[in-house]
């Protein structure tokens, strides 16, 4: 239960920065450089949040996959109207690159403890 309140405070940071800011509930009607603030806001608040989890001990649970997961798809379905509308998303595609590294090596540590044990 710990670990799902921790990974659902950033969830419910960036969306009240979502709603505060630009006056939206839904992010993929934000614009190119909203949507990205967005984005970096939910992602990097996970990270940090999965960084608390190892200073306090915690496993990487599969719901830390599945909140990873989550925040991947909705850059997808961003990534995908984006380029049905012909908008620039570079920024976009690395950043989602790069989240895909970030899954695999957590997916690759969290093989090598379940070996361990």
């Amino acid at each position: 239960m710990k670990k799902i309140i921790i990974h659902s405070v950033p969830i419910v940071i960036s969306f009240m920065w979502l709603i505060e800011t630009c006056r939206a509930l839904n992010p993929f009607t934000l614009k190119g450089p909203g949507f990205l603030k967005f984005y970096l806001l939910l992602l990097l608040g996970f990270y940090f949040s999965v960084f608390i989890l190892k200073l306090l001990k915690e496993t990487i649970s599969k719901t830390t996959l599945y909140v990873m997961l989550f925040i991947f798809v909705v850059g997808i379905i961003k990534l995908i109207r984006g380029i049905l509308l012909g908008k620039p998303v570079g920024f976009l595609i690395i950043i989602l690159i790069s989240e895909c590294i970030v899954i695999l090596l957590f997916r690759l540590f969290h093989v090598k403890n379940e070996i361990k044990k």
